[in-house]
């Protein structure tokens, strides 16, 4: 079995067509079903259907599919890991990013880390914990920011860099707002703008309330910070966002305040794999994460 095989091979039940497969690839038409015969043939198995000028994957094709395409992704992360060891000043991370947590606020660390390292660059993937979670496990990434973070998992390990609240965002008018500090039985009966049932978040928001004895009335759910800030200025509801997403867009009509309980406050870090060592320019990236939380943190203190 040669790589040019599983190339050609995923190529053609990418597009289903293997006239198209090889104007793509800028190779000869025989040559790719020459090729993929011969890869049947050592499988003992057809990959495809045919029908007509048109292929489909066999069931065992889609398997086989599967399988293919973490080989080339692994072979992709090989020649990239060598060429890093080779210069860990050059190339892209591949950043993993919990949608939970704002992008906005980190690019102070980002614009610091690019000053001192001007050749690396990055490639951020957004997604929900499990998401990333999921990437890391396939290898399509190796680090990830999330909150809150991952401890005691087969998979990943998780390394906290410090702790932030979630406070409660209101309209201006809302009579909750003249109390310094609230109880999540208060929020009994309100309207929650809020995240999709699988953030984070949202999960801390519903598990809360129904510790509290109701749940929660959901008027609008969504993945964007800025537009549940928006929807709460509107007086559609009341939110529950992370304390750094009130650094930035903050409409003037809306206030915040703490909430009683300690489920709201949660921590934040990255996560990596267990069994995978990070490449250098990861290893680089990790470092300076690290140190400069350290750094922030003592000066808080």
């Amino acid at each position: 079995m040669e790589l040019r095989q599983i190339i050609y091979f995923i190529e053609v039940a990418k597009r289903e067509h293997v006239t198209r497969a090889a104007e793509n690839l800028h190779v000869a038409q025989s040559a790719i079903s020459r090729q993929i015969a011969l890869l049947e043939s050592e499988l003992g198995t057809p990959l495809f259907e045919r029908e007509g000028r048109n292929v489909k994957l066999t069931h065992m094709g889609k398997v086989f599919l599967e399988h293919a395409e973490r080989i080339v992704i692994e072979m992709d992360k090989a020649k990239e890991r060598v060429e890093e060891f080779l210069n860990p000043e050059k190339g892209v991370i591949h950043l993993g990013f919990s949608s939970s947590l704002s992008v906005h606020t980190f690019t102070r660390v980002f614009t610091q880390f690019r000053e001192e390292h001007p050749n690396l660059h990055f490639q951020l993937l957004q997604g929900t914990k499990k998401y990333l979670m999921q990437k890391i496990e396939k290898g399509d990434i190796d680090i990830a920011f999330i909150a809150p973070v991952v401890t005691d998992h087969p998979i990943v390990k998780g390394d906290t860099f410090f702790t932030e609240k979630l406070l409660l965002l209101l309209p201006e008018n809302h009579y909750l707002c003249s109390e310094p500090i609230v109880r999540i039985g208060q929020l009994a009966g309100e309207r929650f703008v809020t995240f999709r049932s699988d953030s984070s978040i949202r999960r801390t928001i519903d598990k809360a309330c129904n510790q509290a004895g109701f749940e929660p009335i959901i008027a609008f759910e969504g993945e964007d910070m800025d537009t549940i800030k928006g929807l709460v200025s509107a007086g559609l509801g009341i939110g529950i966002l992370p304390e750094l997403a009130f650094s930035y867009n903050l409409p003037k009509d809306v206030r915040t305040v703490e909430i009683e309980d300690p489920a709201f406050i949660r921590s934040v870090g990255v996560i990596t794999p267990k069994k995978r060592e990070l490449a250098p320019s990861e290893k680089l990236l990790y470092g300076f994460l690290k140190s400069f939380y350290d750094r922030l943190y003592r000066f808080q203190l």
